[in-house]
């Protein structure tokens, strides 16, 4: 058609098969107890790729420990952070992205970590030929929730540590909304 100057052909075959539709941007906006949440609703599982996740302060109080063997980098860097802050560390990801009129609401929202966020991107899951698993226990994996609160609460010292503290108030906060035990058993 473009060969034959038939513009105006192609171009309604376009409109009828293949339109641009435009999507109006909506704001991505979750507090760390938001996301606690949502962790704990979908049991710390990747929702895409059923695998294992761990609460985000446990990771980095890894990092406090043991930089050398764990080191963690604000950034997200590979080069200088451990690989586990993109395989274990757990984000949320909009089922239906924002860039393509998803809605930034908790309805919309499922734990995965930060890798599969990374290749998920903006597509759709039909797009990727991936399918939403179920979600996990949180009374089987709790992606180590109960261990980091009971952990800060026998070392109140972390709590100076601004990071811990704010995820610390949301995990207390969340687990007393979904009864998890948060001492010794």
């Amino acid at each position: 058609m473009l060969d034959q100057g038939k513009l105006q052909v192609a171009a309604e075959v376009i409109r009828q098969h293949y339109p641009f539709v435009p999507i109006k941007k909506n704001g991505r906006n979750y507090t760390p107890r938001q996301m606690t949440r949502v962790f704990l609703r979908d049991g710390f599982i990747d929702r895409y790729r059923e695998t294992k996740l761990v609460y985000p302060p446990a990771l980095r109080l890894l990092s406090h420990y043991l930089p050398e063997y764990f080191p963690y980098h604000k950034n997200g860097k590979m080069d200088e952070g451990h690989i586990a802050y993109w395989e274990l560390f757990p984000t949320i990801d909009h089922l239906v992205p924002v860039a393509r009129g998803g809605m930034d609401s908790e309805e919309n929202w499922v734990c995965c970590s930060m890798l599969t966020n990374s290749i998920k991107s903006n597509w759709l899951l039909e797009e990727l030929q991936w399918d939403l698993k179920s979600p996990g226990n949180p009374k089987v994996w709790d992606g180590m929730l109960s261990w980091f609160l009971r952990h800060v609460e026998e070392h109140k010292e972390l709590l100076a540590i601004g990071y811990i503290k704010t995820w610390f108030n949301a995990g207390m906060a969340v687990s007393h909304e979904h009864g998890v035990k948060t001492t010794k058993p």
